[in-house]
């Protein structure tokens, strides 16, 4: 298990919304296309744990991408995420968006990112994540910058993250017996 920093631990502590882009985030980035033009991603089933444990444990979470992709559709339902924002190219919009859905503020959301688009919404969120090989625009906004590349555990990291600083990590540990 990841030690956090104490006050990242605070930070996280008062977070209802966690929000994630995907390209960068959830993959390696690597867009593979067919002789079709259908696309074809690489998702970390350890992050996909993860996301899953953090929403048992009553976290919101959301998905906030530029592209628009029938995969990442498929991918967040069979994870049974909520909100999925898809082809945001003002990616503030969506999560004001979210903001009034859930009735909470900027202060309340953590975001991961890593690229340009997300460093708007990394400045204006609680909580502002990159991962490991971020870009250096995020992880200059960023409190917490994961150990992990994006696409092979950071999203984890995150949600571990998020479940130490609210108290539920033990009892879904607990749930595999560990």
């Amino acid at each position: 298990m990841t030690v956090f920093p104490p006050e990242v631990l605070q930070a996280a502590a008062g977070i209802r919304l966690a929000a994630f882009d995907v390209d960068g985030v959830l993959t390696n980035g690597q867009l593979f296309l067919g002789p079709q033009g259908e696309e074809y991603k690489v998702f970390n089933v350890r992050d996909g744990q993860g996301l899953v444990m953090l929403r048992e444990s009553g976290m919101a979470i959301a998905i906030i991408t530029g592209r628009r992709s029938p995969v990442v559709a498929a991918r967040m339902a069979e994870l049974g995420i909520e909100y999925v924002y898809q082809g945001q190219h003002d990616k503030l919009a969506a999560l004001a968006e979210l903001e009034a859905r859930l009735g909470i503020g900027p202060a309340q959301i953590c975001y991961v990112g890593d690229d340009l688009p997300d460093v708007p919404v990394l400045k204006r969120v609680g909580l502002p994540v990159t991962v490991a090989d971020g870009h250096p625009a995020c992880a200059a906004v960023a409190r917490y910058r994961t150990g992990a590349n994006g696409g092979a555990g950071a999203a984890r990291e995150v949600c571990e993250l998020l479940m130490a600083a609210g108290g539920t990590l033990a009892a879904q540990y607990a749930r595999f017996g560990v």
